[in-house]
């Protein structure tokens, strides 16, 4: 049963990533780690995150705004590996509520219109940086690279497939520093796999709701989920 309600949970996960571009990593994660514990839950959750990023990169290949991607992993990847290496060695929930703390300050001065973000290369690329140094640290940082992307002002497809490229690149780096410092069992493989399954699932579906919805309400919505998904980090760490 227990296995059973992860892989629901991965599945609504998906559906909530799917829909905005993060948030499906703070709702698997508790679940993971109820079920197979802490030491292997960030490992779990990137493989999951791994197959689900490359469904909705997928789905959304031909509206994929490749510069930005191409910038953004500039400064994500080496970080991203760097946090990886890391993450044995630092408080993540003292690392989460960190980033949850700059993600609702962030959202809060730019729904007041205190704070404009102007797409830049400098801001991809530091931003990048950031964003995966704190993912390889405390398993994810969606919803800080979410927020990066946001300012662009994509089309909502194009918005999701775009940060999830960026997304699976670091995932894979991560995955391959995790592979290498960490003995994983072949039961981490088939729920992993298992997990990837459902998420899949849970992206196609979340695809076809968000290909019928205005820019202007998805932005609304992204934003009130980054709301909602910062003070949770803040709180629970």
């Amino acid at each position: 049963m227990q296995y059973v309600l992860l892989l629901a949970g991965a599945y609504a996960a998906a559906l909530v990533s799917g829909s905005a571009g993060f948030g499906g990593a703070l709702l698997l994660l508790p679940f993971l780690t109820a079920v197979v514990g802490a030491k292997e839950a960030v490992p779990l959750l990137t493989m999951a995150q791994l197959v689900g990023n490359l469904s909705r990169a997928g789905f959304g290949f031909s509206q994929i705004r490749w510069r930005p991607v191409g910038l953004f992993l500039l400064g994500a990847l080496p970080a991203s590996v760097l946090g990886a290496l890391s993450f044995v060695r630092l408080d993540r929930a003292v690392v989460t509520r960190g980033i949850g703390l700059v993600i609702l300050v962030i959202v809060i001065l730019r729904l007041s219109g205190r704070l404009d973000f102007k797409p830049s290369g400098r801001l991809l690329v530091v931003g990048g940086a950031v964003t995966g140094f704190l993912s390889g640290v405390a398993g994810s940082a969606g919803p800080l690279g979410a927020a990066i992307f946001l300012s662009l002002g994509l089309p909502p497809v194009s918005y999701v497939a775009s940060e999830a490229s960026t997304a699976l690149a670091m995932h894979a780096a991560k995955m391959a520093v995790y592979g290498s410092s960490m003995t994983l069992s072949r039961d981490f493989w088939l729920l992993g796999a298992a997990l990837g399954g459902a998420m899949v699932l849970g992206t196609w579906t979340a695809k076809r709701v968000i290909e019928r919805v205005p820019r202007a309400a998805f932005e609304r919505y992204v934003s009130i989920l980054l709301l909602i998904i910062s003070a949770y980090m803040v709180i629970h760490g």
